[in-house]
């Protein structure tokens, strides 16, 4: 995978994932506090839904695809402080789906990651969301999935430069019904 840095964004050392924990939970509800981070992902309930998918039974359809595990971490930074957290469901394939007729109109058969991610808003603009991204692209507890893909609001400017900064390509360049553009990285 080739790694740049986006513009105006200084290299910082490689985050250290580690499984996203109970006890971390406080330490990552305050970044939820913050408006942009509301307006994205949500609330406080993002993480502690995350918490909850990690250990509930899987195999259910989800837009024509198979959740096969949920998978969460956080990232430290070189003195231990969490910096990020990424998540999201791993798919036997991605699929992408029309709400306006429930159905599927493409599909590609790669093992897929559905990710979402949110860095701490202390930390914006020191590179810690690339490093994070390129970090979940080498975890080794998701070595089997061929293809990460991230779902970005087309006004998300910092989190598109972000994405396409580490390698990430269009999947899709207009938005869907849930005003998401696709973007994905391929091993």
């Amino acid at each position: 995978m080739t790694v740049l840095q986006g513009e105006g964004v200084p290299e910082c050392p490689t985050p250290r994932l580690v499984p996203f924990e109970p006890e971390l939970l406080p330490r990552v509800l305050p970044w939820f506090d913050h408006p942009a981070v509301q307006r994205r992902l949500g609330g406080r309930s993002w993480p502690e839904r995350e918490l909850a998918l990690r250990t509930a039974a899987r195999g259910e359809e989800f837009r024509g695809r198979t959740v096969l595990r949920a998978h969460s971490s956080v990232a430290l930074d070189a003195d231990g402080d969490p910096v990020a957290l990424i998540g999201g469901d791993v798919y036997d394939r991605w699929t992408q789906w029309d709400p306006a007729t429930g159905q599927v109109t493409a599909v590609d058969e790669r093992r897929t990651m559905g990710a979402a991610y949110v860095v701490d808003p202390a930390r914006w603009r020191r590179g810690y969301g690339s490093a994070t991204l390129r970090a979940l692209g080498t975890a080794d507890a998701l070595a089997d999935v061929e293809q990460f893909v991230l779902g970005i609001e087309p006004d998300n400017t910092a989190s598109l430069r972000t994405a396409t900064a580490v390698g990430f390509d269009p999947l899709t360049t207009e938005p869907d019904a849930e005003d998401m553009v696709y973007l994905h990285l391929v091993r």
